[in-house]
């Protein structure tokens, strides 16, 4: 108890998603200026906020993916109110909230792995955000509107790089206003696919799925190409080589870093593949 009242657990209206967003512009992790309303959509009950009072203090989604995977993100307490417990506690709420998912994903700051660890986490590998400026375009390479090739086909690629079904999330992804989405076709199918949304601030790629460097360079170009000026910023897996080469090429340095970690049966992704994640929010 305090003086505000008894600190509760609830889920999140979809405006104070919002708070969630504004709190992870503040800690500097450049949120997409629309995120709000595709994560909410993804699933509606899995914000949950920790509250004093009228307002929250603290802030966590456990999205559930269909019963089979489950992702942590926004795990943000106020700055005024952290070393109380009241993470903790909001913690125990979204595990919870997952326990019948079979394995749980979450992005999380270096300096919280090993507490994550004493959750039953493992570390699968680390993903380190590089960001500068825009390629400039050359002599590109053509690519599709990604909105032109069957939803399938995206579907199937997305399958492959990340745990679970989750085609509602990629249909809004790929459309949403600002965002940008480019494919390379090739004779055996889709060979590349990239997103590309504005943030807080310049704007982020991802996902970039591509068989191979080359593809992935003619993606990026061609996205940077569409977004206009400020920087590019893109979460590379480290276990990428390529895609750690190629961000580098670029003369992009790195800026911050996350380690993926996985309870229970850690998923089978080409991660040869995945030269950038989607959004350390939600996988």
């Amino acid at each position: 108890m305090t003086d505000a009242g008894p600190y509760r657990l609830r889920a999140m209206s979809r405006s104070e998603v919002d708070i969630a967003v504004r709190w992870a512009e503040a800690e500097g992790w450049n949120p997409g200026r629309v995120d709000a309303d595709i994560f909410f959509a993804t699933d509606p009950c899995g914000f949950l906020a920790g509250v004093l009072g009228p307002a929250p203090i603290a802030t966590i989604s456990a999205v559930n993916y269909g019963g089979t995977f489950g992702f942590i993100g926004f795990y943000i307490v106020d700055k005024g109110r952290r070393g109380q417990g009241y993470g903790m506690t909001l913690w125990r709420g979204a595990m919870a909230r997952l326990g019948g998912v079979a394995c749980v994903g979450l992005d999380g700051v270096l300096e919280q792995e090993a507490g994550y660890r004493r959750s039953g986490f493992v570390t699968a590998y680390h993903n380190r955000r590089y960001g500068g400026a825009p390629p400039r375009a050359g002599a590109a390479q053509p690519t599709v509107d990604a909105r032109a090739v069957p939803f399938r086909l995206i579907a199937d690629l997305d399958r492959r790089m990340f745990p679970a079904p989750r085609e509602g999330f990629l249909a809004q992804w790929i459309t949403a206003p600002g965002h940008r989405a480019r494919a390379v076709v090739s004779g055996e199918g889709l060979a590349g696919l990239g997103v590309a949304r504005p943030c807080a601030q310049g704007f982020k790629i991802g996902p970039l799925y591509a068989a191979d460097r080359g593809t992935a360079e003619r993606l990026i170009v061609a996205l940077c190409d569409g977004m206009g000026g400020g920087p590019v910023f893109l979460d590379v897996p480290e276990v990428n080589a390529a895609a750690v080469a190629l961000a580098a090429s670029f003369g992009w340095t790195a800026a911050f870093e996350t380690v993926r970690m996985y309870r229970g049966a850690a998923p089978v992704l080409d991660l040869p593949r995945l030269y950038g994640v989607t959004t350390f929010e939600l996988g």
